[in-house]
């Protein structure tokens, strides 16, 4: 087992998850949504990972459960890395924030809640990044038309109420 591993199986003693065994060889855990919070907090506080380097989102459209939110880790002090996986059914898509823990994770939760429509409970601003306030879709997941959705509509109609403020703050 390597010195990663055994750090790890340590710090996350008596919580469910499961070691798998990636194509591109870095330490990754699935576990549910259920322990991420604990996870996250041990990975930090036990395991020496000060820094969030990344959360994201893969749509496995049309399979069930549809989500998964991914998120890499990188202790500076034992130079690794590791990643987390959790599956969300789409009709529950939400996990708790990271942001109390890694405040720079904000504009990545912000981000896969934009493109895939992932909550993340307790985010303390959770909305809209890249896409205009309002937008009731999700680019990034695989059933939304290549095509766009009513973008010549949509972007007018939140361009007229754009300006309408710019005149009103004159």
């Amino acid at each position: 087992m390597s010195a990663t591993r055994e750090r790890l199986s340590a710090a996350l003693e008596g919580l469910a998850y499961e070691f798998e065994a990636p194509l591109d060889g870095m330490t990754t855990l699935a576990l549910e949504r259920e322990v991420l919070r604990e996870v996250c907090l041990r990975l930090k506080q036990r395991a020496g990972f000060e820094g969030n380097t990344l959360v994201t989102a893969v749509d496995h459209f049309p399979a069930e459960p549809r989500l998964e939110v991914v998120y890499q880790f990188l202790s500076f002090q034992h130079n690794d890395r590791v990643r987390l996986r959790v599956r969300l059914r789409e009709a529950d898509a939400a996990v708790p924030t990271i942001t109390d823990l890694w405040p720079g994770t904000s504009f990545s939760e912000r981000e896969c809640f934009d493109m895939f429509g992932i909550r993340f409970d307790g985010h303390p601003d959770l909305r809209r990044l890249l896409m205009p306030q309002g937008y009731e879709h999700h680019p990034l997941r695989k059933d939304f038309p290549h095509h766009g959705i009513e973008p010549d509509r949509l972007y007018r109609t939140w361009d007229k109420e754009r300006r309408k403020e710019w005149e009103a703050a004159r």
